[in-house]
């Protein structure tokens, strides 16, 4: 821990001092629904566990509850209805600064004995009910306490069984074995593009999330075999909830850190309307970072967003939510004009980077009849995003190095129809239909011409749709069936995939649960790969116009038993063989776009490339109880692919193996004081590296890899600890949260790969983030 981090804990820590205190309240209220047609549930009972005498009340005419002048603290609801699941919420907490509005979906039940109590909201069931397998939901809280997770969903789902980061710089996140670009992002029930800061051409990750966690609802996070509503991936979905803003009452939350300021405001449209608004900007500057001696380079780097749900009822029956976020972000570096300054061939580069997203939809829910709920959503979404960069030569002249500039715009319109069919069956059914627009161009400096040249150019637009249809059949008390099919088709070159889907839960009893899962999966693959440019007899062609899908088969088998009320052990076991994957043709070639992380390739490309997946994952968690969470996940993984070569080789992604140790304990130092300490402390196999052709790179002034050894080299081990404490102070009306991230806190030095460097004719090694300390102060009231 270096002398700058000490000032800040010793700082931090002295503001635990604790001042007089008084007891304080707040109000839990939320409305009760019907899990698949999202009826209000009227009468139905809500209580507070383990209080005396019972604290409790019943549902309204229009499903809707409030529990008021609660002492603030951490409670459990259950709630209750004739013919329906009792639903369980544990570790509700409530805090003076702002009221708790749930809204609890509740399902019918089908036994005829009293054998279970189902757990809303505990992490290895979905808020997704056709999930049995390779998921679990994760809460707002988590995204904010575990330790450098910085409110962001990418860097959080490091803790999850299965994923590992790719680079500490950016959330990008491999999941059992995938490239980060199999990742699905979808908002509301509807696809969205990658909603992150300073991404790169293709990907799926960027450097950190534009979604700030004042919006984000419990949403779902899954890893294989996913259900058939979801498409056009292959490793994983975010599946993101939104929450509606406080109906009655306006509140506010600020925050103010190293990374910048954040504000929140929510409220009631209107006295006596129950609609709401709920709005977050954010802006930072990470030059801040910079100033305080942390090694981050020498760019000028920012970043700012907006995001919004606002939600307005219609009717008895309907609903309109408007909802959206957008985020600019941009980096600009300078070149040492000085050439005695020159340590390094990258500070002869001077260089422009921006990446700005958007997307804006507006979604209409509609109560058919008791069985039947109708959700359509239309949604505009957009980036934009590009790199300029030049080069000092010797004369110190600027010479072009590289122009980027990548436009996608979509329209997608959808529609999703759920159906009760019956107390044990249930259908969803619907339709995404995607309107493309693309203006792509990449142009490179080439070393044999000494000029720049043009590998892609194209403008245009094209389509895609997507179809689903699946069945949750629950045919006992103890065994459930989710069968579905989804149909994906882009009509740029009409590649289609049609793809069953299949999964089934069987609890033996009241602790444990068997689980199995099959799907087939396809991708489209990155727009500008399709429209890499080459020259022919003169003619420029396209030769990765006509490319297929990209897909997958998933199986998965899990198990997982409860071994007390707040431990619980899973584990699972995967194989995913992956086929039809890009490839280039030839017998002596290595290259696939498996391994693909950062902008489009342009060499033409075959589909005759395989891949396969395979490992088992362990996880032993304890939700929290007394104020203590532990969250232990392990994986032993292999990541394989093959190219025309017919040899299976590592994929870049192959650690082999990855722990990760997730843990926090609440301390109350007085009433309305909390003391929070988080842990995360994650150990895997170094990510894999090609070898360098020292010669060869002398010869072109740049580093030239050994193309038929590639990813045979692996990293040393990787280790990282990250820490975070927090203090949090209720007062009348106000919550404060006084909070420090320490990211990587014994400033271990992990090797993230080598590079060939022109100055010096050597070839060294490039690490991992250094320790960052993020200091925050939060205020909601």
């Amino acid at each position: 821990m270096n002398s700058f981090t000490k000032i800040l804990v010793v700082l931090f820590l002295m503001a635990v001092n604790p001042l007089q205190a008084q007891q304080f309240t707040q109000t839990i209220r939320g409305s009760v629904i019907d899990q698949i047609t999202k009826t209000p549930m009227p009468g139905a009972t809500v209580i507070i566990l383990g209080l005396d005498p019972v604290v409790g009340t019943t549902t309204d005419v229009d499903g809707d509850f409030k529990i008021e002048n609660l002492p603030v603290g951490t409670y459990t609801l259950k709630v209750s209805f004739v013919g329906f699941e009792e639903m369980i919420l544990p570790n509700i907490k409530l805090n003076s600064g702002k009221e708790v509005v749930l809204t609890v979906p509740i399902e019918e039940d089908i036994r005829q004995i009293d054998e279970f109590v189902v757990t809303a909201n505990e992490k290895d069931r979905t808020i997704n009910d056709m999930v049995q397998v390779s998921g679990r939901t994760f809460s707002v809280e988590e995204t904010r306490k575990f330790a450098a997770a910085v409110n962001d969903p990418g860097r959080m789902a490091i803790s999850f069984p299965g994923v590992t980061g790719t680079d500490d710089g950016n959330n990008n996140i491999s999941i059992r074995g995938n490239s980060p670009n199999g990742l699905l992002w979808r908002m509301e029930g509807i696809d969205i593009p990658n909603p992150n800061h300073f991404v790169n051409p293709g990907t799926a990750g960027g450097g950190i999330s534009i979604l700030s966690s004042q919006l984000l609802s419990d949403s779902d996070f899954i890893t294989a075999a996913f259900p058939a509503e979801y498409g056009n991936a292959l490793s994983g979905v975010f599946d993101l909830n939104l929450r509606k803003g406080n109906n009655e009452n306006q509140e506010f939350t600020l925050q103010a850190g190293f990374l910048g300021v954040d504000v929140a405001a929510e409220g009631p449209i209107a006295k006596n309307y129950k609609g709401s608004y709920l709005v977050n900007y954010r802006y930072s500057t990470l030059s801040l970072l910079s100033k305080l001696g942390l090694p981050l380079g020498d760019f000028v780097t920012n970043f700012q967003d907006l995001s919004f749900n606002i939600f307005l009822p219609t009717g008895p029956k309907s609903t309109i939510t408007l909802f959206g976020f957008g985020g600019l972000s941009d980096q600009d570096g300078n070149a040492r004009k000085d050439s005695l300054k020159w340590e390094s061939d990258w500070d002869r580069y001077a260089s422009t980077f921006f990446s700005n997203t958007g997307a804006v939809g507006m979604k209409h829910s509609y109560i058919l009849n008791q069985n039947n709920f109708l959700q359509s959503t239309i949604l505009a979404s957009g980036n934009s995003l590009g790199i300029t960069s030049t080069r000092l030569d010797d004369n110190l002249n600027f010479q072009e190095r590289s122009y980027e500039n990548y436009s996608n715009s979509k329209i997608t319109f959808s529609s999703v129809l759920n159906t009760k069919i019956s107390a044990k069956a249930a259908l969803r059914s619907g339709f995404y239909v995607n309107q493309l627009y693309y203006n792509l161009r990449e142009d490179a400096f080439e070393e044999e011409m000494q000029s720049m040249q043009t590998h892609i150019n194209s403008k245009g637009n094209t389509q895609s749709i997507q179809a689903f249809s699946q069945l949750n059949y629950r045919a006992s008390e103890r065994l459930t069936f989710n069968l579905g099919l989804h149909y994906l088709q882009l009509l740029l070159n009409n590649s289609k995939s049609l793809e069953p889907r299949f999964s089934a839960s069987y609890a033996w009893d009241e602790k444990q649960r068997l689980s199995l899962g099959y799907g087939l999966h396809a991708q489209v693959q990155p727009l500008g790969t399709y429209f890499a440019e080459q020259e022919v007899n003169g003619q420029i062609t396209l030769p990765n116009e006509n490319l297929d899908l990209s897909k997958s088969h998933h199986f998965v088998l899990g198990y997982d038993r409860t071994l007390n009320p707040y431990l619980r052990m899973k584990v699972e076991t995967y194989y995913q063989h992956l086929f039809q994957i890009p490839i280039r043709s030839g017998a002596d070639e290595t290259y696939s776009i498996i391994n693909q992380q950062w902008t489009f390739t342009t060499d033409p490309l075959v589909n005759e490339g395989f891949g396969k997946n395979y490992g088992v994952e362990l996880t032993l968690e304890q939700f929290t109880y007394k104020g203590f969470y532990f969250l232990l996940s392990s994986s032993i993984y292999n990541s394989l692919y093959k190219t025309n070569e017919n040899v299976w080789r590592n994929t870049a992604y192959n650690g082999n193996y990855t722990m990760t140790l997730t843990a926090g304990k609440e301390y109350e130092l007085k009433k309305n004081r909390v003391f929070g300490v988080n842990l995360r402390a994650i150990y895997s196999g170094g990510l894999r590296d090609t070898p360098i052709d020292l010669d060869a790179s002398i010869e072109k002034g740049e580093s030239v890899y050994i193309e038929d050894q590639l990813f045979s080299e692996k990293n040393p081990s990787y280790f990282r600890t990250d820490l975070r404490f927090s203090l949090s102070k209720n007062k009348p009306k106000s919550t404060r949260i006084l909070s420090l991230d320490i990211q990587n806190a014994t400033n271990r030095k992990n090797v993230f790969g080598e590079y060939f460097e022109p100055l010096s004719n050597e070839i060294k090694t490039s690490y991992q983030a250094p320790l960052i300390p993020i200091l925050s102060y939060r205020v909601e009231f």
